[in-house]
């Protein structure tokens, strides 16, 4: 038997050592996965039959996938969060995306053991003085928290728990900061981004997410805003119970539906074909839902969900659609609310130079050696900034000449901007998984000139003259 002061000491030890072996962990894996793409894109310089170049990248890419699948699912935590943006089909290749896409909520579960501690410590009472029934196994494990089930006492309404992991902010910290020097090198070698910016903004939101309290807020501000908005809201947001709330537990309705990545599953289930009428109608409508929940919190309000993955989506009875998980959200400043719009409006008309006095406006100061730079600015944008990808672009290829990340450098990107980019890219791999081909900024047009009109940026006469414009298109293509 290990002597008590031998084992605190050595929990001790290993409590302190955790993060430097993490960070070892992160780099040797790290690494490897980075010199592997760089040993394939040598070697396809030499390479010069076409087919063969295809298949040592689609090779390389099987490879990546299967080794970063495996530091996601060992590292957990962070990672996790790093598989949800890369893992979607217009920025990863098909291999990482069909390991990566299952990774949206399985981080391990906390014992329940565990979870009974901290709540009792936090909300001063046993668990059986507060609840009727409470399920011992979570309804799902993410990177910071996990969910369970249960009943309040004297209540007749099922409620959602929501419960932080131990020990969890030091070490998602420590791969932040990890990742931001990878970021760092990243962006001097090989992707002419400002990758930093990015990921300091990664820092600032994945930090806000261990207040509770501030996520409550957060969840109550913009369901209060998206109901007296709409006659009906595109989305449901859970009430917050507010008796029973803390730093690191938070308590709230809970909502029936099943997660969006199962939703194949679910119409077949019910007999309808997955690539009918019906089902496609269904898809438009939940997609409907969303683009127009997401255009009103970002260009109406400012304040907005900034993490729309698919295991914050719930599909509920008629294709209505939750939003769950309050922890990341963003309040734009006007100026940058207001750039935005702008630029919505640049790339739903396809103005380039509306969209390079949106860059100046938002702060984006990029250098270009191309030959066409209006037209790679605009391209940039759509790339960035639009659901609907460019002609002739089907992911984002950073390592490709051809790609405008490429062309252009993007020296200075503001912080406060990730959120929106990282928004519209999930909206855009939700589509791609809903096989919906649309562009955001089309359908948030009227929203983005609401904004500008209401700001005094643009004119009755504009609104007017916008609108006789795109009816004139819609005239030519369609005829009358």
């Amino acid at each position: 038997m290990v002597p008590l002061d031998l084992k605190e000491f050595q929990e001790n030890v290993s409590t302190q050592f955790r993060p430097w072996k993490r960070s070892f962990q992160f780099w040797v894996r790290a690494v490897d996965i980075y010199t592997g793409y760089k040993v394939v894109q040598v070697r396809a310089n030499f390479e010069k039959n076409a087919a063969k170049r295809d298949a040592m990248w689609e090779n390389q890419h099987q490879l990546a996938a299967d080794k970063i699948y495996n530091m996601c699912t060992h590292l957990g935590g962070f990672f996790l969060k790093v598989a949800q943006i890369i893992g979607k089909p217009d920025l990863a290749p098909a291999a990482w995306v069909k390991r990566l896409v299952t990774l949206c909520d399985q981080a391990p579960a906390t014992p329940y053991s565990v979870v009974k501690v901290v709540l009792e410590k936090e909300l001063g009472q046993s668990i059986d003085e507060l609840f009727e029934r409470f399920d011992a196994d979570p309804l799902g494990s993410a990177s910071i928290a996990q969910v369970h089930r249960a009943r309040l006492k004297g209540d007749k309404i099922d409620v959602v728990v929501k419960v932080q992991h131990p020990g969890v902010q030091d070490l998602m910290m420590t791969d932040i900061r990890n990742l931001q020097a990878f970021a760092l090198y990243m962006q001097k070698t090989d992707i002419k981004f400002d990758l930093f910016s990015v990921t300091k903004e990664m820092e600032k939101q994945i930090g806000y997410e261990f207040d509770f309290l501030r996520e409550a807020d957060a969840m109550e501000k913009i369901r209060r805003f998206l109901y007296a908005n709409n006659k009906k809201s595109p989305v449901q947001v859970p009430r917050v119970i507010r008796n029973i709330l803390t730093r690191r537990v938070l308590v709230m309705e809970y909502i029936d539906g099943i997660p969006i990545l199962k939703l194949e599953e679910e119409i077949a289930k019910r007999g309808i074909n997955p690539a009918g009428k019906v089902a496609a109608a269904a898809k438009q409508n939940i997609l409907k839902s969303l683009t127009l929940a997401y255009g009103q919190m970002i260009l109406k309000s400012g304040f907005f969900h900034a993490d729309p993955h698919p295991g914050n989506i719930l599909i509920c009875r008629g294709s209505e659609v939750a939003l769950l998980d309050y922890g990341q959200v963003k309040d734009l400043p006007e100026k940058l609310r207001l750039g935005y719009a702008n630029l919505v409006l640049a790339i739903a008309d396809n103005d380039p130079i509306k969209a390079l006095e949106s860059y100046r406006e938002l702060g984006i100061n990029t250098i270009t050696k191309c030959k066409d730079e209006q037209k790679e600015l605009l391209r940039l944008a759509q790339t960035m900034f639009d659901t609907k990808l460019p002609p002739g672009v089907t992911m984002l290829q950073p390592f490709s000449e051809e790609s405008s990340i490429k062309k252009i450098a993007v020296q200075a990107f503001p912080e406060e901007l990730f959120s929106v980019l990282r928004t519209v890219h999930l909206l855009r791999g939700l589509s791609v998984g809903l096989g919906i081909n649309y562009s955001c900024a089309e359908q948030w047009r009227p929203i983005a000139e609401e904004a500008l009109f209401l700001a005094g940026r643009l004119t009755d006469k504009d609104i007017k003259r916008s609108s006789r414009s795109r009816r004139g298109i819609l005239k030519r293509i369609f005829g009358s």
